[in-house]
């Protein structure tokens, strides 16, 4: 458990696992709230318009992946929910529908990150009462987590939201080809975020992706939200 004790790590798990589910939680409900108003109600009919973790969760994503993150001691911890189903094609109006449907579930991310903040503060007017410092700092991560997942998820590749607000946005060609990273653009992205560092520094070449396509944009965000608040 990368040096930590037991009861370590155990405090580790509690403040990451909350705003870990409620952030991918929301972040999926978003979208199906999105689609329900805009047309598509198959989400609703699903359950998935709902708080309700459970109808989220992923034993992959949501449970072991970040489990094995925080087990291993990596600099991040990400996850994911169980995708909400939607038929792009029944949204009105089509193109306006797919970019709302895509962008609520980052958007769902920034107001769960604003909310935090607010109980951070909140938090700090508190007398020393037993809890204080794990709510606070649970308060924190969830911050960190909602903006992360935030920015990466608006990153220009599909299946992630910006990639498919990019879709909607192009000429149909262009779309149609963008569309067809589909499959692989997840794979793109983590050889960007995560291989490419290690094979710059093996040629001496000191240039890290992930600081300017995630923790940069990250920094400047809550930056701006902690000034706003």
């Amino acid at each position: 458990m990368s040096g930590l004790s037991l009861e370590q790590f155990a405090y580790q798990v509690s403040v990451w696992a909350l705003p870990l589910i409620l952030a991918v939680g929301c972040h999926e409900a978003a979208h199906g709230w999105a689609a329900w108003k805009l047309g598509d109600d198959t989400a609703r009919r699903l359950g998935r318009v709902t708080l309700n973790p459970v109808r989220h969760i992923d034993p992959f994503g949501t449970l072991l992946l970040p489990g094995l993150l925080l087990v291993t001691g990596a600099p991040f911890l990400i996850g994911y929910a169980k995708p909400v189903p939607v038929h792009f094609g029944r949204l009105r109006p089509a193109r306006l529908g797919m970019v709302l449907v895509a962008a609520a579930g980052p958007a769902a991310n920034l107001a769960l990150c604003v909310v935090s903040l607010v109980v951070l503060q909140a938090v700090g007017w508190l007398p020393e009462l037993p809890g204080r410092d794990w709510l606070a700092e649970t308060a924190r991560k969830s911050v960190i987590l909602n903006v992360v997942l935030a920015v990466f998820n608006m990153l220009p590749v599909p299946p992630l939201d910006g990639g498919r607000i990019l879709t909607a946005l192009l000429p149909p060609r262009m779309a149609l080809r963008l569309a067809s990273l589909e499959r692989g653009g997840i794979v793109i992205i983590l050889l960007v975020l995560l291989v490419l560092p290690s094979l710059l520094a093996m040629a001496g070449i000191g240039f890290d992706p992930a600081d300017w396509l995630i923790w940069r944009p990250v920094g400047w965000i809550i930056d701006g939200l902690m000034t706003a608040i």
